[in-house]
């Protein structure tokens, strides 16, 4: 057992391998997950899933960002669809919800000193990604550096095992560790069924299609 690690969880294909690869390589897992008012709400119940198949304690945090500023907070904001991969490499969304990951990972550094773990886990992508600035392997460089500045513990690292994969490399991985992947959730609508056409139904799918045609 290499000790204690808070994953950080929504239920998505990157989230749920990470959290399924950290418990493989011998950490004692404790999943954060968060209800931030988002829209595709549902992927909690994906999150809450996944945590048990995996048998790890989670926690949801519930906090509000009152001041909205992306299309995941604000219904009437229109969410981005059919965009072009090469277009989802170079221009930041408006699925992009200002300082996210900041919070989130603020949260993990404060429950990781509080219960002993020295890593957090998250499921950043810098490869088949929708362009956010908080999924660049500078920004963990730098939130690192932090940590080791601002916390009593100061040993506490984040560990971003698929920053450098493809979105194929990640389902083969997920498939090789046991991951149900099929109750993942990755639409940024919501709802009973995936749309389809969100950046996150298209880089999914695209992800899978790769899967079956190299086989």
């Amino acid at each position: 057992m290499r000790g204690k690690c808070v994953v950080l969880l929504s239920g998505g294909l990157d989230s749920s391998t990470t959290l399924f690869y950290a418990k493989n390589n011998g950490y004692d897992c404790h999943a954060l997950m968060f209800d931030y008012g988002q829209r595709h709400k549902r992927e909690l119940s994906s999150a809450v899933f996944i945590a048990n198949a995996a048998k790890v304690p989670y926690k949801i945090i519930k906090i509000s960002l009152p001041w909205k500023g992306s299309s995941l907070l604000d219904k009437n904001i229109r969410l981005p669809s059919k965009r072009s991969m090469k277009v989802m490499s170079k221009e930041i969304p408006s699925t992009y919800v200002p300082g996210r990951n900041t919070i989130f990972i603020s949260f993990a550094v404060s429950y990781a000193e509080a219960i002993g773990a020295d890593s957090i886990f998250i499921g950043a992508n810098a490869i088949d990604f929708s362009g956010y600035p908080d999924c660049r392997p500078d920004y963990y460089k730098a939130f690192n550096k932090l940590i080791k500045l601002g916390t009593k513990k100061k040993n506490i690292k984040i560990i971003t095992p698929l920053i450098n994969m493809l979105k194929s490399d990640i389902i083969r991985l997920g498939k090789r560790l046991g991951v149900p992947l099929e109750k993942t959730w990755s639409c940024y609508r919501g709802g009973a069924e995936p749309c389809g056409v969100c950046d996150s139904c298209r880089i999914r799918e695209k992800g899978f299609s790769e899967v079956k045609r190299n086989k």
